[in-house]
């Protein structure tokens, strides 16, 4: 008799813990991977290009990884600039990439993180707006957001005046 009690107490436990369970959503992953929940980010390149060619604004991509730290530390500064966040949410058809694309466009001077590459509705890979380091041309840290910042007014105003 006491084994039906623990039984049907073990019971009515599992069944408790798993309704608990239920109420508890997991949040799914922001497609922003932390770069700006404000901003409207692609799920991926072939939708950013699409978006870009709709809209007639330019993407920019940037490629990261999760256990980069020079990906973590522009990653910080990017959110923090309000003028970038400004920028990306209002100018840019937004991408963030952990894992590559398959457009070897996008890696001109190889397979490095950070990276950032805009791109035009043309579809055109924007080579001649690069960073600031010659050995990676596309590459940003996290002190480089003046920079980025005049990049990517660079690619806005390039954009409108060839419209």
């Amino acid at each position: 008799m006491m084994l039906r009690w623990i039984l049907l107490a073990l019971f009515f436990s599992i069944c408790a813990s798993a309704g608990e369970q239920k109420k508890k959503k997991v949040k799914p992953q922001s497609l922003s991977r932390g770069w700006g929940d404000n901003i409207s980010w692609a799920k991926s390149y072939e939708e950013g290009l699409r978006k870009m060619v709709k809209s007639q604004k330019p993407l920019m991509v940037i490629h990261h990884k999760v256990d980069c730290p020079y990906s973590q530390a522009l990653k910080k500064a990017f959110v923090a600039d309000e003028t970038v966040q400004k920028l990306a949410k209002e100018d840019f058809i937004m991408l963030n990439v952990v894992e590559e694309t398959n457009d070897k466009n996008l890696a001109p001077d190889g397979h490095y993180v950070p990276r950032i590459m805009f791109i035009d509705p043309s579809k055109t890979v924007r080579a001649d707006i690069a960073g600031r380091y010659k050995n990676h041309r596309f590459a940003y840290e996290a002190r480089d957001m003046e920079y980025l910042i005049k990049n990517m007014m660079r690619a806005k105003v390039r954009l409108h005046s060839e419209l």
